[in-house]
């Protein structure tokens, strides 16, 4: 790292507010970007060992990649899904495809194993051989348009392509122990592994494989001789979807330390470059050129959600101004990062600053992408608690974390509207009205800064010098509250400042944290508590890479 005065990282405060952290975009950090990138500088090899599908559709498919030290395989089924079956919702029972992250290469005897669970999903069970579960869906709209279009020996309408972006969506990409699957621990210390999600981005992105080779077996199938394969360039427009609900948004509730690592690394690099004394005629021309190819990316996202729609039309407001900024080259003198964020946040929605502090780390790989492996949690000692703690520092500590809280009426309706519990059919998370349901019995401790508020109270007649051991002797329904209090010590950004149960919290601002620092792109909320997002759109396929392959391909090339 080049030796510079170091800028201070923006408080939590500031960042931890729900609408900042539901305009994140992805950024060099993002997951699936750092697995493309070690993929190829490592030389990674893929194969396609086996494809088992009938002109129907059904049948199995196996790709592997190779890497230095280990191999992963993704076994994907095939089914031919009547249209009346095909949903989005965590409770459907049948899927267009299904897959599995197979640890290793897996033989005859496996494949017969998998072929009786992995379609039938959470009401099978996989091994300890298997890394992730996934299901997909078809776009219908778009799929039945690319079939036909290469059965009769032609190209996809791109317009149609980049208004879907996708032929088929995830609704589920399940790991880490989940029905049966490895869990974590098994992973976590293979250099390759070591990032969060990288198995699950190695599963999405092999899936993007096989849904392009299904694409032209179906295309040959039905077209014979006078079809034609997808255009390479085509194809790398064409991501995979993603439907997510309220299954994801407690993730970021439940793993303080884990998100606080995602949140600290990213705001580490922004402070990184922000205090960059200049900015070479090759590094601004860099930015300068993702940024055009940002403001390509914005215009073609649509949506039907009103929140939504507004937040585009003030992102495309803040491409303009930040556009006179960015081609004013007085602007570009000492530390003119910093003068660029500066500028922003005094200018600009909390979409187009974050844009912004994503775009500036792209001209300095060298300097920032170092600090993905720092975004793993491995700390078990910190959900420890500390009962020789002093209740005194105890308190401290809450205040803290949870200042902004305490002087909120939690006895309101307003401001404790909404409870979380877990559906009994899936055992998925689910957010109630907790006035209106009969729910209160099943609530899930994911309204920390309540709880904190209630802990404040019952430690206020307690001796400051006390252990809080005592104190959890007699209340031991505070001790999630003790731990996160004692977490927050190493876990600054682990908190997020803002009522997760009030009337008019939006959950889909905790989906887009979780999934910006996926990568994902094109927002696209359904509803306040479920979103359509694509990923790997635009990057290169497994045949394409290389050691010289280019880490921008999330940003659209400026030639349509």
């Amino acid at each position: 790292m080049k030796d510079i005065d170091a800028i201070p990282l923006r408080a939590p405060e500031k960042v931890m507010r729900l609408k900042r952290l539901g305009s994140f975009h992805q950024c060099r950090l993002s997951f699936m970007r750092n697995l493309l990138r070690r993929v190829s500088g490592e030389g990674w090899t893929f194969t396609r060992a086996a494809f088992e599908i009938d002109d129907t559709g059904v049948g199995h498919a196996v790709y592997t990649a190779a890497g230095p030290d280990h191999s992963y395989s993704l076994v994907a089924f095939a089914h031919d899904l009547p249209d009346d079956q095909r949903s989005d919702r965590v409770i459907a029972e049948a899927w267009d495809a299904t897959f599995t992250l197979f640890d290793g290469v897996p033989n005859a005897e496996d494949i017969a194993r998998l072929s009786g669970n992995v379609p039938v999903q959470e009401a099978g069970r996989v091994s300890e051989d298997e890394l992730t579960l996934s299901r997909a869906n078809r776009s219908v709209r778009l799929w039945t348009h690319v079939i036909d279009a290469l059965a009769q020996g032609k190209q996809p309408d791109i317009d149609q392509i980049d208004a879907v972006g996708y032929l088929m969506r995830t609704t589920a990409v399940y790991g880490s122990g989940k029905f049966g699957a490895a869990d974590r621990a098994k992973i976590k210390d293979r250099p390759e592994m070591s990032a969060p999600f990288q198995a699950e981005m190695l599963t999405v992105y092999l899936i993007r494989t096989f849904v392009r080779d299904l694409a032209e077996h179906m295309a040959r199938a039905k077209g014979g001789d006078a079809a034609v394969r997808l255009d390479p360039a085509i194809a790398r427009r064409l991501g995979i979807g993603n439907s997510t609900g309220l299954g994801m948004a407690p993730f970021i509730v439940n793993h303080p330390i884990l998100f606080n690592n995602w949140i600290a690394a990213r705001e580490e690099a922004i402070s990184r470059v922000r205090a960059l004394e200049t900015a070479s005629a090759d590094e601004i021309t860099h930015f300068r050129d993702l940024f055009a190819r940002s403001e390509v990316m914005v215009s073609r996202r649509t949506s039907q959600h009103p929140i939504q729609i507004a937040r585009i039309a003030d992102l495309t407001a803040d491409l303009h101004a930040a556009r006179m900024w960015i081609d004013t080259e007085a602007n570009w003198g000492i530390r003119p990062w910093n003068a660029l964020m500066q500028w922003a946040e005094d200018t600009l929605s909390e979409e187009g600053q974050e844009l912004i502090g994503s775009l500036l780390l792209e001209p300095y790989g060298d300097l920032v992408d170092d600090l993905v492996t720092q975004m793993s949690d491995d700390n078990t000692e910190a959900f420890r608690i500390s009962g020789a703690m002093p209740v005194g520092e105890v308190i401290e500590l809450i205040k803290n974390a949870f200042d902004w809280a305490t002087d909120l009426d939690w006895s309101s309706h307003e401001n404790s509207a909404r409870l979380w519990y877990v559906s009994e059919e899936k055992l998925e998370p689910r957010l109630g009205e907790r006035f209106e349901e009969p729910i209160m019995d099943y609530e899930q401790p994911l309204a920390p800064a309540r709880d904190a508020a209630f802990a404040l109270e019952a430690l206020a007649d307690w001796d400051a010098t006390k252990p809080i051991a005592a104190f959890l002797l007699k209340h031991p329904e505070h001790r999630h509250t003790i731990r996160r209090a004692q977490m927050s010590r190493v876990a600054p950004y682990g908190e997020i400042h803002d009522n997760t149960i009030a009337a008019d919290v939006m959950p889909i601002d905790m989906l887009r944290a979780k999934l910006s620092f996926f990568g994902a792109i094109h927002f696209d909320p359904r509803s306040d508590r479920w979103v359509r997002i694509c990923m790997y759109q635009g990057a290169p396929y497994p045949d394409e890479l290389g050691a010289a392959c280019p880490d921008d391909w999330v940003y659209p090339t400026m030639v349509s």
